[in-house]
Formats: C-alpha cells, structure tokens, sequence
C-alpha cells in the first residue's frame, strides 16, 4: 500500500510569495548493494519528498572512483564523468539528504567517497555552503546513532545547515515490503518528520543565501585570492 497517497502536507502555501520554484533535493546513499537498505530508505525519502512539493535527483554512486587528493583537480579522477555528475548535482541542489549504512560504527566508506569528492571550493563557488541538509542512517541489528552523528560532523565541515531532526532505522530488512516500499511504522514516521523539516528550513533559508553566508573573512579578500582558496 502506498501511503503517500492519503498524506497532505501543508507546507508550500505559507512560503508562496518568496518561493519561486520547487526546492532542489539531491539524495545520496552509501551502498551499492542490489537489496541496499540504505538506498530504499533514501528512495522512500525523494517519494515523500516529492509529494511536499521538491524537485528530487539521486546520485548512483555505482562507478564514481575512490577519492585521491594528489594533485586535487589536475588529476585524471577529478575529470571522471561520475565526479562530474556529482559536482554538478551538488551544485544544482539546495537541499540534500545523505542516507548511509552503520559499518564498523560508522558511515560506509561508498558514502564517504562521495562526500570526499565535494570540494568545499569550485573556483570562487562555495557547492554546499548555506545548503540545507538531513541525515538518515540504517542498521542491520539494534538502533545506532554513529553513522548520522559523524554525517553531521562532515555537515558542519561542508559549511551546510543540517537540521535538527535525524532519522535512524534499526533492522532494516524488517520495514521494507518485497517491492521496496517501507511499511507504516514509527520509523517511517520519523523520516516524514525529517523530510517536512528539511523542507521548511530550506524555504526558510535558500532566498536569504546571500544574507546568510556573507562573511567578513571572504569580503576582505580579493576575487583572485578567493578563487585560489
């Protein structure tokens, strides 16, 4: 049963008069898995999306190479088209959504590759600078909160505003039905809760970014500097 089909959310009309398009979510995920639970869980989060009103775009992560810094973007990975893809994506969105596994106590090493092939800089462009963004993680056994509170580390390094709220699924092969829809549960209960409020913060912020993220340090640079950084 869809159960998106009987929701309402009531969040675009009081944002009507600033909010010119629909928000930009890209989702990310961090397992290449066929049966990937972190995938469907991020699937299921861009379908709830969609019904509040975003635009929604998923990075595959399937074929993006590991992250190598020597040489930064003079090297042959940084010119891949999957690094491409990624860069540009980031760069259209202006919300976000990261949904890893928990392997080892931590986020998987396919999510943090893409996140290692952000740059915090292209030329003069900040990509995640003032971006909002949400973080989700699924665990094979008891509930963790590993993944997400290393996430929201990365968040703060990236210059993003990661909301409040976070959502955590525990034995995930138990809340997914056989064709990939999440069952009605607290847990999915929760993600609706964290996709609502990453949808208010960002028409809360995405019209105010040149407001938000003027900073003395960067104003009392040059252009050239400021592009080197």
């Amino acid at each position: 049963m869809n159960f998106l089909q009987n929701e309402k959310f009531n969040l675009q009309p009081t944002f009507d008069k600033i909010s010119s398009h629909k928000p930009r979510v890209l989702v990310l995920y961090g397992s290449l898995r066929e049966n990937s639970f972190s995938r469907l869980t991020a699937e299921e989060a861009g379908r709830i999306l969609e019904t509040m009103g975003a635009e929604v775009k998923f990075f595959n992560p399937k074929g993006l190479p590991l992250f190598d810094n020597s040489g930064l973007e003079n090297n042959d990975s940084a010119q891949h088209p999957k690094v491409i893809e990624l860069r540009e994506l980031v760069q259209w969105s202006e919300a976000q959504v990261w949904s890893s596994p928990e392997i080892h106590g931590n986020m998987s090493g396919v999510m943090k590759t893409q996140i290692d092939w952000i740059p915090l800089s292209i030329g003069a462009i900040r990509p995640t600078q003032g971006k909002t963004l949400a973080v989700m993680q699924v665990t094979g056994g008891s509930q963790s909160f590993n993944a997400i509170n290393n996430m929201r580390i990365l968040g703060r390094w990236m210059r993003m505003l990661t909301i409040p709220n976070q959502s955590s699924v525990a034995k995930a092969y138990n809340e997914f039905t056989e064709n990939g829809m999440m069952k009605h549960s607290p847990y999915r209960s929760r993600i609706v809760d964290v996709m609502e409020e990453l949808m208010r913060f960002t028409y809360l912020t995405r019209d105010q970014n040149e407001f938000l993220l003027d900073r003395y340090s960067e104003r009392s640079v040059s252009q050239p500097q400021l592009i080197a950084m």
